[in-house]
């Protein structure tokens, strides 16, 4: 493909319009350390919402949605569709607790919530594991998908790619932090979903697919078409559709989807003006991300099925195409090559604005880990501020490097490690959610789920071939999840009740700092209560409110899971399921708000 002048003027727009943003910033982020990494926490939670979105809008996620639907078609979507459980948890359980507790990074609870050196060691150990090997292999991952973009449009080589697309986000994460991520994930985000709605548009209208309706009566895509996966095969739903909502949501930890939040959707709320802005945050994010982002992709995916019905077809017309690379998932940039000037130059814009807003907050992120949990806290504790902020720039650098380093090398192979990455917070998702209520969990807990996952994931994977795990109903590496999670889940039980819990005054610290509430820490409050502290003044007398957020969580996901298949529907061409789909969703959103109404919130 041809980049035209027009194209060219539209791409080197945005990058002054993004390096404008990350200048603006600058102007306050390097104050301290609250600027670079939190924007002051004074975001409102509208913009922190589009700033969630946007990080999850990475360069590769259109790619993946169009393999799904390719291999399994759109109810293979319910793979990362069922972890709004997750998300709706987060909103109206989490979010003010994580708001309340007043961290600078989330890693920085386990020495609130646990005392010692477990909890020092547990906190250094993860800066470094989270915030830079588990980090740069996002990142890598991410940087890879923008090297196969790259190579099918437009032939560039991958270091290429590598440098043109890390060298503008790496200047504005570098000048603006988070604040500049997040107006820069504003601009973005607007760009990249203009950028997905016209490569829909432009692929309904290829000649070989005819239009929406057309698109939808194609004998070719019948089988492809169906929101729920199919119950006829159990092979098909159980994995697909009740491992994901029975135990994957709450067992699995991962970076967006994490159990009770966690990373860079808890630096964002962490940022929020109050627990108010905090909650709105993440349920804005929620609703723009399963509701309205994926249907662009979905319609570009069934159009390519009608012109590509398989790989060879691609292959036949792009026969450059290395053979690593021909996979399900080209198809999208493969479908990018039908645009002509000017339209090319927005789609390639969007491209890079997805990806940017990816990398930008994993920059921030990670920097943030490395320089708040590690060097502040265990190399340099009498830092002041403008070094800090110098060191957090400093590494943004380091970070980027690593990642395009990884891409380029190690990350061909690289499928092994994402599943060892993936099994090892296998079982211990739950503990992120129960640690906040049940008092009983120590430092000792999560160390030794970390450490027996670790070990578990390492020899399933490396050791253990999936096809050996494999039954008629599931496959082997959902079978290798549900036996990492079991493992887990006894191991750090059995260390919970082994060890001694921490101690009262930690507790108690705790407690008064974010006022979780519940039975799980009853025997905190009576004994302090008998010693003459109050320790909770300001919530003595009221009723546990988790009752009502869990009657949140249940209308969030049916106003969210409406408003997605209303949206299908109306895709579909069935405007009659669509209205009563979207009149649910707003019945729904009614209730929701006025539930919402009835919790306590700063």
């Amino acid at each position: 493909m041809i980049l035209h002048t027009i194209d060219w003027g539209i791409i080197i727009v945005f990058f002054l319009i993004v390096l404008g943003i990350g200048w603006v910033a600058s102007l306050t982020a390097g104050k301290n350390t609250t600027e670079f990494f939190l924007g002051g926490r004074k975001m409102p939670w509208w913009l922190l919402g589009i700033s969630m979105v946007a990080c999850t809008f990475s360069a590769d996620t259109p790619n993946l949605v169009t393999g799904m639907v390719r291999e399994n078609g759109v109810a293979k979507n319910w793979a990362w569709w069922a972890f709004l459980i997750t998300g709706m948890v987060t909103v109206f359980i989490y979010a003010k607790l994580w708001r309340r507790s007043g961290v600078m990074t989330d890693l920085e609870i386990y020495e609130k919530r646990y005392g010692g050196k477990a909890a020092s060691f547990l906190r250094g150990f993860r800066a470094i594991y989270l915030g830079i090997f588990f980090n740069c292999l996002i990142m890598g991952s991410v940087t890879l998908a923008a090297i196969k973009i790259g190579a099918v449009m437009f032939g560039l080589q991958p270091w290429v790619c590598v440098v043109g697309a890390s060298l503008v986000v790496v200047i504005y994460a570098g000048l603006g932090g988070l604040k500049g991520i997040i107006w820069a994930d504003f601009f973005q985000y607007g760009i990249a979903m203009f950028g997905a709605v016209l490569a829909a548009v432009i692929a309904l209208r290829q000649p070989e697919v005819g239009g929406l309706k057309n698109l939808i009566s194609n004998p070719i895509l019948q089988s492809k078409l169906s929101f729920i996966p199919d119950f006829s095969q159990p092979s098909i739903y159980i994995p697909l559709l009740i491992i994901p909502i029975a135990v994957q949501w709450w067992s699995v930890w991962y970076p967006g989807a994490e159990p009770g939040g966690g990373g860079y959707i808890a630096q964002k709320m962490l940022s929020a003006k109050n627990e108010k802005n905090a909650i709105g945050a993440t349920l804005l994010f929620n609703f723009a991300h399963y509701a309205l982002r994926p249907w662009p992709w979905i319609i570009v995916a069934l159009a390519s099925l009608v012109i590509y019905p398989d790989l060879s077809n691609i292959q036949a017309q792009f026969p450059n195409i290395a053979p690593e690379y021909l996979k399900n998932d080209i198809a999208y940039p493969v479908m990018l090559s039908r645009i002509g000037p000017g339209w090319l130059g927005l789609i390639v814009a969007s491209l890079i604005a997805a990806y940017m807003s990816t990398i930008g907050t994993h920059l921030n992120w990670g920097s943030s880990y490395v320089v708040n949990d590690f060097y502040k806290r265990f190399i340099k504790p009498d830092a002041t501020e403008e070094r800090l902020v110098m060191v957090g720039r400093i590494c943004t650098v380091i970070l980027m490097i690593l990642a395009g380093t990884l891409s380029l090398t190690l990350l061909n192979n690289a499928t092994q490690a994402f599943n060892i990455l993936l099994l090892s917070g296998a079982g211990s998702g739950a503990i992120y959610l129960l640690r906040w209520f049940w008092s009983r969990i120590n430092a000792w807990t999560e160390i030794v789920a970390m450490i027996v996952s670790t070990v578990v994931a390492v020899i399933l994977v490396v050791f253990v071939d999936d096809k050996s795990m494999a039954t008629s109903v599931l496959d082997g590496f959902t079978v290798k999840l549900l036996l990492s999670t079991a493992l887990t889940t006894i191991a750090w039980l059995l260390t919970t009740f082994l060890t001694k819990p921490e101690t009262d005054e930690t507790l108690r610290s705790f407690y008064k700092l974010t006022h979780p509430g519940g039975p799980g820490w009853k025997n905190v409050v009576e004994k302090a209560r008998k010693d003459g502290d109050i320790i909770d003044k300001e919530e003595h007398g009221r009723a546990w409110e988790m009752p009502i957020q869990l009657l949140c969580v249940f209308i969030g996901c049916v106003v969210i899971y409406s408003a997605l298949f209303s949206i299908g529907s109306f895709v579909y061409l069935k405007p009659v399921t669509g209205t009563v789909l979207a009149l649910v969703a707003i019945l729904g959103t009614y209730l929701l708000f006025k539930s919402f109404s009835k919790l306590r919130a700063n």
